[in-house]
């Protein structure tokens, strides 16, 4: 069993290492894309391109939609979310450019009203960040940095400005957390307008779950306070926030947040229509507010046609300082995901992604020997299915036989299928140098600019995220975000690498966005069981990379396949850690001694092993304690999660069994609670019946190893030694398990009571199996001392 568990991990070591052959650190030169695409007035443009356009300057950015995801104001705090949407309606982007969506899947009023008041605030928290330049641009975490806010600033105006701002912001967090006992949503009658879900006594087709559509361009309404800070020479636009909300119904599978997403590119396709699209969290905010150039750079690089996405790495807030559960998940995000970028690119996260539009129309990157602005490569399902050759069709076109069949891959939307060529062409770099063959000129964004939003576009928008449209497309299939896995975003990261499209890793000196993560253990063991779980659906479906496309690199197939195999490593795992225990008990050591030759073979490869990841650690710039908190949560959940993952998954693919996962609680709170309570709460969990087992057997092997060897005349000290080292190297990765048990005090009861139960139980059974035997000559109660004399001397 031991060589069986050796030679599977020496197979996924050596897999794990072919991927990072070619780690890859890269650079943004900002001040080159702002001297490129620097604010132009609009004069500089024909009359005749003006006609309905609202801004009076131009920029030849791209325009950028973000999409944010919500779905239930209870373990979301709507606060947060407001926190994140002004962030991004603050980032430092061409107000006209940048749009924010908002998808509330509970379609619920209590979010509703927040991000009308959020559009309000914006009013006054905008402005002031550019005025000031501020960062980061999330008020709940500027406001409650510890550092001094007035250092470095040069304005005299912004002490009065920082009071001002601060207490309005105050009134809005009063306003927001006494929301759901305000009447506007119990009893006033504004509630029943309300198209979507209803709290109080809520009527057929006004559930969660059962609910139309919504689609709604939030504005700002006027406050006093806007006159109290000077904004005469300050930028006052804000960027286009929309809230939406899909139309669900009992009888349709809604497909979870990857149904979210679909509707959300849908819609925003018609009202704004942006080259590029970025996916953030609820609980994920602009902690840089550069960062959406920094995208664009590789975006518009000359090389930047091929790129269908720009990853971020994913920081957080709140983790306790030695980070106990390896939240920060420094050995993916740091090294492993920067070795893919030098492969095809890195993995898709969910989160902290910026997208081109059109790949995730289920185009194919542009083919060198061919391609131009007007045509896309698209295959439908049957021709991917097939591999049989690619079709190239001309969007732009006035053929009804290929209206129909865009029509049937894409739903029946006339402005949805026009939008395409728009967003390509937006999405081309500036034809600028003569290098530059296939592009666009300068201002010709500005002349398909933002128009005024008429009726008939939100009513259309409302249109093509209800339940129905998606009906005989290839939405979730091929196009958008795909369905059928809890890890949507890893099968459609995958999707558009098997088309041939490459991705990039972005990993700037400030971080992009950070977050929230589950800090205690309950919580953080469920949340790997949810993405164990995907990768094993992963396993045993069609997006196995076993089975991917020639387009597909073959050390970028093997990344794939490492995600998707990763939990059967607890299998064995599992047994290894079991394996020093059963020797302690047996007596019957792998190592029966420790020679000169099984020394020195353990040096080499233990050398061998420690220069790698001191390589690692090197020129990634993580620490050793990051190093070494990521084996050990990897041992906690390898050992339970995963197991739990394998078994799951296997289920799933035999028996056709459903599994469900509730959505993560977002933690929130307030300045005076203790930042790290999560961390020290204990909440019992049937995935830590696993690690009891193994630190009960483990401690209780070498505590009848050591009593064995001192009842015995001739004891075998070295293969002693060997056992209980590796033993105490299984229960040293399960520290911050123990930690995670004894909360802020000490143990609950009922772990003592289990491993009693288990120790005693294992006991018994030693003692049945191999009974202590007598020492020759042993007096019990007596110890002899042997005199100077020769004679011995009884105690």
């Amino acid at each position: 069993m031991s060589v069986a568990c050796e030679f599977w991990f020496g197979l996924v070591w050596l897999l794990d290492q072919l991927p990072k052959l070619r780690p890859i650190k890269r650079q943004m030169d900002l001040k080159l894309l702002d001297e490129k695409f620097k604010e132009k007035p609009l004069s500089n443009l024909p009359k005749k391109s003006l006609s309905n356009v609202l801004e009076q300057s131009f920029s030849d950015l791209p325009g950028v939609d973000v999409f944010v995801t919500t779905a239930d104001p209870e373990k979301e705090p709507p606060l947060t979310t407001a926190n994140a949407i002004l962030s991004i309606l603050a980032a430092d982007y061409p107000p006209e450019r940048l749009s924010c969506y908002l998808s509330d899947d509970g379609a619920s009023f209590y979010t509703y009203k927040v991000m009308c008041e959020v559009a309000t605030f914006s009013k006054l928290w905008v402005p002031f960040c550019r005025k000031h330049d501020i960062e980061p641009r999330n008020p709940d975490t500027y406001f409650s940095d510890k550092k001094d806010p007035f250092k470095d600033m040069t304005h005299l105006e912004f002490v009065q400005d920082y009071y001002t701002v601060k207490m309005k912001y105050d009134e809005f967090k009063v306003y927001v957390n006494g929301l759901p006992q305000n009447k506007l949503l119990s009893k006033d009658n504004e509630e029943e307008n309300w198209k979507g879900t209803w709290r109080n006594n809520p009527k057929e087709g006004y559930k969660v779950g059962n609910h139309a559509g919504i689609v709604e361009v939030l504005k700002p309404k006027k406050r006093e306070y806007e006159d109290d800070i000077n904004f005469e020479h300050v930028n006052t636009d804000l960027p286009m926030l929309v809230y939406l909300s899909r139309e669900k119904r009992p009888s349709f599978d809604h497909n979870k947040k990857a149904g979210a997403m679909n509707a959300l590119m849908r819609a925003s396709a018609i009202l704004s229509n942006g080259a590029f699209v970025l996916n953030l969290d609820c609980d994920h905010y602009i902690h840089n507010p550069r960062a959406i150039k920094e995208a664009i750079c590789f975006m518009l690089d000359r090389g930047g046609k091929s790129v269908c996405y720009v990853q971020f790495p994913q920081r957080f807030d709140g983790i306790d300082p030695s980070d106990r559960y390896a939240n920060k998940n420094t050995v993916f995000f740091d090294v492993i995901m920067r070795c893919h970028d030098g492969i095809q690119g890195p993995f898709y996260v969910g989160t902290g992604c910026v997208f081109r539009r059109v790949a995730l129309y289920g185009i194919d990157p542009p083919n060198p020997k061919r391609h131009g602005p007007s045509f896309l490569n698209i295959l439908t399902c049957r021709e991917r299915e097939n591999c049989e050759h690619d079709k190239y069709i001309e969007l732009c076109t006035n053929d009804e036989e290929e209206i129909e069949r865009l029509h049937s891959i894409f739903g029946k939307s006339t402005h949805l299928i026009e939008s395409f060529h728009y967003a390509e062409k937006e999405g081309l770099p500036l034809k600028d140098h003569h290098s530059v063959q296939h592009g666009r000129e300068p201002g010709d964004v500005a002349k398909t600019g933002r128009k005024l939003l008429g009726t008939h576009l939100i009513e259309h928008a409302t249109k093509v995220i209800s339940c129905y449209f998606e009906a005989n497309t290839q939405w979730g299939r091929q196009i958008g975000w795909i369905y059928g896995s809890l890890m949507e975003d890893v099968v459609t990261g995958y999707t558009m690498h098997n088309r041939g499209w490459k991705s990039l890793y972005c990993v700037p000196k400030c971080d992009a966005f950070r977050g929230t993560a589950p800090i205690n253990l309950t919580d953080r063991l469920h949340q790997v069981l949810r993405w164990a779980t995907g990768s094993v659906e992963i396993f045993f479906s069609e997006n196995n990379a076993f089975f991917a496309s020639e387009k597909m690199k073959i050390l970028q197939r093997i990344a794939y396949i490492n995600l998707a195999t990763y939990p059967f490593t607890s299998i064995f795992l599992t047994i290894y850690c079991y394996i020093p225990a059963i020797s302690l008990f047996t007596n019957n050591y792998i190592v029966q001694d420790l020679t000169p030759t099984f020394l020195s073979l353990l040096l080499t490869i233990t050398t061998t092993l420690s220069l790698l990841a001191i390589l690692e650690i090197k020129w990634s710039g993580i620490s050793l304690e990051q190093y070494w908190r990521n084996q050990q949560f990897w041992l906690i959940s390898g050992t339970s999660s995963h197991l739990i993952a394998v078994l799951q998954g296997l289920l799933k693919a035999v028996c056709k069994l459903e599994i469900k996962f509730n959505v993560t609680a977002k933690s929130s709170h307030d300045e005076d609670d203790d930042e790290f309570a999560d961390l020290y709460a204990v909440k019992w969990s049937s995935l830590m019946i696993p690690h009891v087992l193994i630190m009960v057997s483990n401690i209780l092997a070498i505590a009848v190893a050591f009593t064995r060897a001192a009842y015995s005349t001739t004891p075998i000290w070295g293969s002693l030694i060997g056992g209980v080292f590796f033993s105490g190297w299984v229960l040293a990765h399960l520290h911050p398990f123990i930690l995670g048990l004894k909360g802020k005090g000490d143990m609950p009861g009922i772990v003592f009571i289990w491993s009693g139960l288990i120790a005693i139980t294992i006991s018994l059974l030693w003692v049945v199996e191999s009974p202590i035997k007598s020492v020759p000559n042993f007096q019990a109660g007596l110890l002899q001392i042997p005199s100077g004399n020769g004679n011995v001397v009884k105690v």
